[in-house]
């Protein structure tokens, strides 16, 4: 027979070996890494300023060996990305692929109707916000916004072009906003892409556009275009001169040229749905790894990106706010599907 010492000893070992079987499992879940390749689909044409983010990313990755499998870009623009959006939204449970979001993740379910919101995916993280700059040729007359939005409504109704990257998404948006606040009115021309958007504009076929400064820094540093303000409550933030005589924090705000309209475009992460918090938690340690190179800090100085980073409950709380903002914003520019 046992002493009872001995069966004290036995029941607090299988006690232990129980503990030890039930960590087992988190443990294994909180190592989860991928076992193939990763899609990272951009729901936006090449060139554009979400297409430049994902691909450096990938090779920034791929540098500095932060994974063991290779990250494989994909664009999906379709729809006004709503190709790409519906790809990830129907390869639920597969963690093996990520998705670049843009404002169109707000706008192109509210303008198409197509059957997508931002809650049907996984949110991974925010990575940055995205600028918008008010683009003229370097040949415009105007070297101020409030001089170019007086030779818009001078010129009457239409006569000048502002080119943008699709129909009812972010770019006409602010272009419908600078209407409404000052009585200009632009023939607006959609394109499939940033990189498009600024090609027209240094070809003098447009007359403006609100690239976000990544999609235009190469012209203005040739001296193709100018900016003549930023849609942000207060000027950037990068001092650097990029010309010989103006850096980022050298371009005033459009609200101080009397433009009463601000706009910050999300630059974020979202994996499919039912991804387990492991899988989430996966990514957002891979993409605070690529927030630590120095790669990283040089895109964000020469996009002029605000550099803001969330995750978690708090991305959630923004990404439902700023859904909100853009329904009223739709609304007012009679965008929303009928």
């Amino acid at each position: 027979m046992q002493s009872p010492k001995t069966t004290g000893l036995r029941r607090a070992g299988l006690a232990i070996g129980a503990l030890a079987l039930a960590v087992l499992p988190a443990m294994a879940q909180a190592e989860w890494k991928p076992t193939r390749n990763i899609e990272f689909i951009v729901p936006a044409g090449t060139g554009g300023g979400a297409d430049q983010m994902a691909r450096m990313i990938q090779g920034v990755v791929e540098k500095n060996n932060l994974i063991d499998k290779s990250i494989v870009v994909i664009n999906k623009s379709g729809g006004a990305g709503a190709e790409g959006f519906l790809d990830v939204k129907g390869s639920a449970g597969d963690p093996h692929k990520i998705i670049i979001t843009l404002s169109n993740l707000f706008t192109t379910p509210l303008a198409t109707g197509v059957p997508f919101s931002w809650e049907d995916l996984t949110p991974v993280a925010m990575l940055a916000l995205d600028e918008f700059v008010l683009w003229v040729n370097a040949s415009e007359p105007s070297n101020t916004a409030q001089e170019y939005v007086e030779a818009a409504k001078k010129a009457g109704e239409g006569a000048y072009k502002m080119a943008g990257t699709g129909s009812k998404q972010e770019d006409q948006i602010i272009t419908a906003g600078i209407e409404q606040s000052t009585g200009a009115k632009f023939t607006y021309v959609p394109f499939k892409g940033g990189g498009d958007v600024a090609t027209q504009l240094v070809g003098g076929h447009v007359n403006s556009t609100v690239n976000n400064p990544i999609e235009a820094v190469a012209h203005w540093r040739s001296g193709a275009l100018k900016p003549l303000c930023v849609f942000d409550k207060e000027p950037m933030k990068y001092t650097d001169k990029l010309t010989e005589t103006m850096a980022w924090s050298d371009i005033p705000t459009c609200r101080s040229a009397g433009i009463e309209m601000d706009y910050l475009m999300l630059r974020g992460i979202f994996t499919t749905p039912g991804a387990t918090q492991e899988q989430v938690d996966f990514y957002v340690d891979l993409f605070q790894k690529v927030r630590e190179t120095p790669e990283w800090k040089d895109f964000m100085a020469k996009g002029a990106f605000n550099t803001t980073f969330m995750s978690g409950d708090e991305f959630k709380t923004w990404l439902q706010e700023t859904n909100t903002r853009h329904k009223d914003l739709m609304s007012k520019a009679g965008f929303l599907a009928q």
